[in-house]
């Protein structure tokens, strides 16, 4: 493990982003959104479309990064997966302890509090057999070349990367209308939201307000992966997301919403596979 010292410092942007997640998380822990004591109940596995692209993890090592709470983590844990999960807030990482201890998930689990960027070191130069980002991840990072580096150097030779993210395109899009609000590439200057409101239901508007965010294309995503070693299975552009991100969303099947019929199809997530050779 590497000491204090060695450790890459955090960007104040990303520092400011981490109190905006702490105070998110209080929130998300008692959202109907999340709503974890239905999923304690339920005992819910990884999505099918997730199983489709890794197919049976049994004795597989997998990392979930920037995991928040841990529910998604989890799921891999249940499907026989021995996960590890990492995120740059200590309200979330606590909780997904608490969360795996009340779903019996503890011996196959481990939460470690970290910026993603300084991932390696803090997992001790570990290497995974699946390394795993889900919805809602990029936006929240400077770089994301330094984000596939990270990402390159965590999984093991023929080991497999897989992420399910917001498309950059949608990021782009004004929350109201089709129309092009904000850049669709990676910028120095960062979009500033001081919004105090969250993505979930809410009992109270947010105290630390304040994030930054930054778009990345999805070349720009493909080409970081590619220069750090990994190899492009495919790659999948979706008309549907997994939570009503603009208002004209409409739902889609059980969990997914799209466009409604007869308006443009855009896309509003995206899929890809990598594996790293061995």
């Amino acid at each position: 493990m590497a000491s204090q010292d060695e450790r890459t410092v955090m960007d104040p942007r990303v520092a400011q982003n981490r109190e905006n997640w702490d105070d998110r998380t209080e929130i998300h822990l008692g959202s109907e959104f999340y709503d974890v004591e239905r999923w304690l109940r339920e005992q819910p596995g990884p999505r099918a479309r997730e199983i489709s692209a890794l197919g049976d993890v049994s004795g597989l090592s997998l990392l979930h990064l920037q995991c928040h709470f841990g529910l998604d983590t989890l799921q891999w844990a249940r499907a026989g997966a021995t996960v590890a999960g990492l995120d740059f807030s200590p309200v979330a990482i606590e909780a997904a302890r608490d969360i795996a201890r009340r779903a019996g998930l503890a011996d196959r689990s481990e939460f470690v509090c970290s910026d993603v960027y300084d991932a390696t070191n803090a997992l001790g130069a570990r290497t995974f057999d699946v390394v795993y980002v889900s919805l809602g991840a990029l936006c929240w990072l400077p770089s994301v070349d330094r984000w596939a580096a990270q990402v390159a150097a965590l999984i093991a030779p023929g080991g497999r990367f897989l992420i399910h993210d917001v498309h950059p395109a949608a990021w782009a899009l004004a929350d109201d209308s089709l129309t092009i609000e904000h850049t669709y590439f990676e910028e120095a200057d960062p979009f500033v939201d001081d919004s105090p409101d969250t993505y979930t239901d809410a009992d109270r508007p947010l105290v630390r307000r304040r994030s930054y965010e930054w778009n990345h294309g999805i070349g720009e995503i493909v080409t970081a992966l590619i220069r750090h070693g990994l190899r492009l299975e495919w790659l999948e552009e979706h008309d549907w997301t997994v939570w009503p991100r603009f208002p004209w969303l409409v739902r889609n099947g059980d969990e997914n919403f799209g466009p409604p019929p007869g308006t443009p199809r855009v896309p509003l997530s995206f899929s890809l596979l990598a594996s790293r050779p061995d």
